[in-house]
C-alpha cells in the first residue's frame, strides 16, 4: 500500500489520556504527591521527588483492573465486564550524599522508573434496533466521490483506504451508484430503519513509560529534577459489527442483503519521547510546594488493518446466498506521527511531623493541541471537538506506629468541549502501608467512572451507544530500601 489510513480524533485521544497508574501509596492518595516527592510515581508527575528519597530503593507493584461498561443503545441496555492482572510499576533510585558538608548542593539522585501509564484492556457490547442508519451509510460516506471504474477495475490490494471501504459496500450489495458509472451512491437496501444492530469491542495493550531521572537537593530545602522519557505503545482492537434487516419496514425477504457482519482488527505500535522539569520547595519544614512541566509526546506509530465482511443475500450471486469478503490480507501502513498535549501541574502539601501529611495536585492539559503531523483536516477537527481539561487530586495519610492509613480523591473535566461526548472523571481511593523497616508494604484500591457515547464507526452510521464505565484497581506495593 502507498496510501494512508485517515487517522481519527479517537486514535490522537486514546493516547493522549493517562490513567492513575503506579505505586500503592500513590493510588490510594488519589496521586496527589507533586509536593511530596519520596515515592517512585511521585517522580512520574514531578521529578524532584526522586531527591527526597533517602535511602537507596528500590520497588515493584502488581495490580488486578476491572472494568464493568453498561451500554445503552436506542432503549436497549447491555453489560460487559473486563478483568486483568498486570505488573504495572518498577522502580529503583540511587542517593548519592554530600557526608562532607562541602556544598549547599546536599544530596544527588538517579532513578529508572517504568511504569504502564495506561491500561488499554476493555470491552464494550451494545445492541439495539436503530430506527434510521444502516452499515449502508458508513461505505457510503467513503464511496462518494469514487468512480465505480474504480471499483470495479481494481484489486482490492490496488486500492487506498477509503476506496478499499466502497470495494466492501458495492461487492457486498450495500451501495449502487445513482448512474452507472457515476461517483456518488444510494443505499441498496430495501425497507427504511428498524436496524438490528450489534457492536463488540474488544481491545488489549498498554501505554508505557520508561523514564530515566536525575535530580538534587539544595540547602536542604530546594529540590530539582529532570526526567527523560521512553513511551512504547501496544495496542490491539477488534470490532465486530453485526446488522440484519428482517423486522425493517418494507423489508424485501427474498432479494437483497439480509444480514451482515463487518469486522475490523487494528494493530498499533510504536516509540515516543518526551521530557519532565520540576521544583519542590520546603517553605516551612512543613509546608510545600511543587510546580512541574511534562512537554508533549511526539509519537512514530504504525498501523495494520484486517477486515472482513461476511453478507447473506438473497438472489445475488449464483449457487449461493452468502457473500464473504476476506482478502486475507494484512494491511501495513506507513508510519504516522502523533503530538499529543503537554501539561503543567501545580502541588501544595502540609506535614504533619511524623503524624501524616495533606496534598493537593492541580494539573493543566489543553487536549486541542493534539496533532497528526501532515494531516490538516483530523488537525482542524481536534482543534474544534477538544478542550483543556482541568483535574484535581487531593490526597492524604495518618500514621499510626508502623501503620499508615491513607485516602484520595481525584477528578479530571472531559477533554472535549461538549461534555456529553466524554464526561467528567470521577475517582475515589483507600489503602494502607506497613513499615517493616528496611521493606515497606502497601495497598490500595481505587474506584473510578466516567460516561461516553461510543460511536460504532467513525463516519457515515454515526449514532452512538451511551456508556457507563467503573474501574476497580486493587495494587500492591513492595518497596525495599538498600
Amino acid at each position: 500500500m502507498n496510501s494512508l489510513q485517515a487517522q481519527d480524533f479517537s486514535d490522537a485521544l486514546r493516547f493522549s489520556q493517562t490513567d492513575l497508574n503506579g505505586t500503592a501509596r500513590f493510588r490510594s492518595m488519589g496521586g496527589a504527591f507533586g509536593a511530596l516527592g519520596g515515592d517512585f510515581s511521585a517522580i512520574s508527575v514531578n521529578p524532584a521527588g526522586s531527591a527526597v528519597f533517602a535511602n537507596n530503593a528500590a520497588a515493584i507493584t502488581v495490580s488486578n483492573f476491572s472494568s464493568k461498561n453498561n451500554s445503552n443503545y436506542f432503549g436497549t441496555t447491555t453489560t460487559e465486564k473486563d478483568n486483568t492482572f498486570d505488573l504495572n510499576q518498577l522502580g529503583a533510585v540511587w542517593v548519592f550524599k554530600d557526608y562532607e558538608n562541602t556544598s549547599k548542593w546536599k544530596k544527588l539522585t538517579l532513578a529508572l522508573t517504568y511504569e504502564n501509564t495506561n491500561n488499554l484492556n476493555n470491552t464494550i457490547y451494545s445492541q439495539g434496533i436503530n430506527p434510521n442508519n444502516s452499515v449502508a451509510d458508513y461505505f457510503i460516506s467513503y464511496a462518494n466521490g469514487i468512480s465505480e471504474g474504480t471499483i470495479t477495475n481494481n484489486s482490492f490490494t490496488q486500492l487506498d483506504y477509503a476506496e478499499q471501504q466502497a470495494y466492501l459496500g458495492y461487492e457486498g450489495f450495500f451501495i449502487n451508484p445513482t448512474v452507472a458509472g457515476g461517483n456518488q451512491y444510494v443505499s441498496a437496501l430495501t425497507g427504511t430503519g428498524d436496524f438490528y444492530q450489534e457492536n463488540y469491542i474488544s481491545s488489549n495493550g498498554y501505554n508505557g513509560k520508561l523514564s530515566f531521572n536525575a535530580a538534587a537537593e539544595y540547602d536542604e530545602r530546594f529540590y530539582f529534577g529532570l526526567n527523560l522519557n521512553s513511551h512504547f505503545v501496544d495496542y490491539n482492537q477488534r470490532t465486530s459489527f453485526y446488522e440484519d434487516y428482517l423486522d425493517a419496514p418494507n423489508h424485501d425477504p427474498n432479494t437483497g442483503v439480509q444480514a451482515s457482519r463487518f469486522t475490523n482488527e487494528l494493530y498499533t505500535y510504536g516509540t515516543g519521547f518526551s521530557f519532565q522539569l520540576g521544583t519542590i520547595a520546603k517553605v516551612t519544614n512543613e509546608f510545600r510546594v511543587g510546580l512541574a512541566y511534562e512537554s508533549p509526546t511526539w509519537y512514530s506509530l504504525n498501523d495494520e488493518l484486517r477486515q472482513t465482511l461476511l453478507v447473506d443475500c438473497v438472489d445475488c450471486f449464483e449457487d449461493t446466498t452468502s457473500f464473504y469478503a476476506d482478502p486475507n490480507l494484512v494491511v501495513v501502513y506507513p508510519t504516522y506521527r502523533l503530538r499529543t498535549p503537554g501539561k503543567w501541574t501545580g502541588s501544595l502539601a502540609y506535614v504533619f511531623g511524623t503524624q501524616g501529611l495533606l496534598s493537593f495536585d492541580y494539573t493543566l492539559k489543553d487536549y486541542s493541541n493534539t496533532e497528526f503531523r501532515h494531516s490538516t483536516d483530523v488537525n482542524d477537527q481536534l482543534s474544534s471537538l477538544l478542550d483543556t481539561s482541568n483535574e484535581f487530586r487531593v490526597g492524604g495519610e495518618y500514621r499510626i506506629k508502623a501503620w499508615s492509613l491513607r485516602a484520595g480523591y481525584r477528578f479530571e473535566e472531559s477533554p472535549y468541549k461538549n461534555g456529553n461526548t466524554m464526561g467528567d472523571l470521577t475517582s475515589y481511593s483507600g489503602g494502607f502501608g506497613y513499615n517493616f523497616g528496611d521493606v515497606k508494604l502497601d495497598m490500595s484500591y481505587t474506584f473510578a467512572q466516567r460516561d461516553f457515547q461510543q460511536a460504532f464507526f467513525a463516519q457515515g452510521l454515526v449514532d452512538t451507544a451511551t456508556i457507563n464505565r467503573k474501574n476497580n484497581n486493587i495494587s500492591l506495593t513492595v518497596l525495599f530500601e538498600l
